[in-house]
Parts: C-alpha cells; sequence; structure tokens
C-alpha cells in the first residue's frame, strides 16, 4: 500500500480518500471520522480507533478481571442510597 497520496480538492472543499487508504484504516461508509490538525498537517482516524487506543492505554493500569465500569456503578449505587 502506498503511504503518500496526491490529490485535489474540489468546489466542495471535499477530497476522496483513496481505496487503499481506506481498506487500510478500515474506514467503511458511514463511518465517523476524526479530523486533527498537528505541526501544520491534517491528521485522519475514526472514532472506533481513536477508542480503542484510548481502551489500549487504561488497560496497562488496570488489573486482569477489574471493571471500572461495574466499579462506577456501585460508586453511583452508594451515592444514590446517601442522598
Amino acid at each position: 500500500m502506498d503511504t503518500e497520496a496526491r490529490l485535489r480538492v474540489n468546489e466542495n472543499g471535499r477530497v476522496v480518500i483513496p481505496a487503499s487508504f481506506r481498506k487500510a484504516l478500515d474506514i467503511n461508509a458511514g463511518d465517523e471520522l476524526l479530523l486533527r490538525l498537528e505541526n501544520d498537517e491534517l491528521r485522519i482516524t475514526t472514532l472506533k480507533r481513536r477508542l480503542e487506543r484510548a481502551r489500549r492505554r487504561i488497560r496497562r493500569y488496570i488489573k486482569p478481571g477489574r471493571s471500572l465500569a461495574e466499579e462506577l456503578i456501585a460508586e453511583r449505587r452508594e451515592a444514590a442510597k446517601r442522598e
């Protein structure tokens, strides 16, 4: 797969992401994309990839079998009892 492509912006400000790039990034019709300016460059990723990257970072600090969601729910239930 090429790692660089040359594109033209149309009158509406649109560009077409080449199929090889969409395939490599697992971008499908209807996917939500995130755009970020970084050092004068436009970076594109999908919401699902961003969430997975965040999950991988968090997993490094969480012991296997521990559920932060379950802990949060338990905390909220306790707080509701005290109200």
